[in-house]
């Protein structure tokens, strides 16, 4: 394996022609890669937090590990760092993709032993099973948290582990916040419910840190401010205007509901 980007990773998936999803007329893609630029983490928890869930991990040397949604690739090269493991990070933006690569060359001592996909995850596919399968907040690629455990359930060996990442209400969400956000409130269930989850796919439940608010407040922020900077510097950028009202919007719906209506946690699993 190298650390370069693959369309489809050597026959192990066929490739997907680079999706865009649009926000209006804004290509989602680019939207996000702007909002993110600051996230080591593109999701809504503590450094300190993830390191604890890795540190729980228990992977034997040389684990072949899976992070569906990679990202930057923050979660492999953390893995990386803590010991010789061989990794695919796959992702369908091009643009964290290349971000991903580069964050494995800089950091990981054998780069040629993480490899970078461009291409759905959820038709990613690979002949040897893994002792470790993520999906860190993407839940969305799988149909949802429950086909999330159940894909990466059968992605690893028996007593290979799961991890997820996945929001959870901590009580009903105003209609105005589902509105504004876009969700719907059976989209997400509670912090119990995505732990039965897990057990009624016959997975057994290891450990879960959840965010705090000012993990969610740090994450929010951030993204407001990429966007902020980004379109004071760039503009005669077209997609401006609605950049800054889909941030500003954002922006507004964690103030007045997000804080105290959703949360985000991490849940590891073991499969029998």
């Amino acid at each position: 394996m190298t650390a370069a980007l693959c369309p489809a990773g050597r026959g192990r998936g066929r490739y997907v022609p680079a999706h865009r999803e649009m926000i209006g007329l804004l290509d989602a893609f680019k939207y996000h890669h702007i909002a993110c630029a600051d996230h080591e983490i593109i999701n809504p928890i503590s450094s300190a937090k993830v390191d604890e869930l890795l540190g729980v991990l228990d992977l034997p040397a040389h684990a072949r590990v899976l992070d569906v949604a990679c990202g930057k690739a923050e979660m492999l090269v953390r893995l990386a760092e803590r010991g010789y493991i061989q990794a695919t990070g796959v992702d369908l933006s091009p643009r964290f993709a290349a971000e991903a690569v580069e964050n494995v060359r800089r950091r990981v001592r054998a780069p040629s032993k993480v490899e970078i996909v461009v291409m759905d995850g959820a038709k990613f596919s690979d002949p040897e099973p893994f002792d470790l399968a993520m999906c860190v907040g993407a839940s969305w690629v799988f149909g949802g948290h429950r086909g999330a455990l159940r894909s990466l359930a059968a992605r690893v060996r028996p007593g290979g582990l799961v991890l997820v990442g996945e929001p959870y209400w901590i009580k009903s969400p105003d209609p105005g916040y589902l509105t504004a956000a876009g969700v719907k409130a059976e989209d997400f269930g509670t912090n119990a419910g995505n732990v039965e989850a897990g057990v009624d796919e016959g997975l057994l439940p290891l450990y879960s840190v959840s965010s705090s608010q000012d993990d969610w407040d740090r994450y929010e922020w951030l993204r407001v401010r990429a966007v902020e900077r980004y379109c004071h510097r760039h503009p005669d950028d077209p997609d401006v205007v609605e950049m800054l009202a889909r941030t500003r919007q954002t922006r507004d719906a964690h103030l007045r509901w997000a804080r105290d209506t959703i949360c985000w946690a991490l849940y590891l699993f073991r499969k029998p």
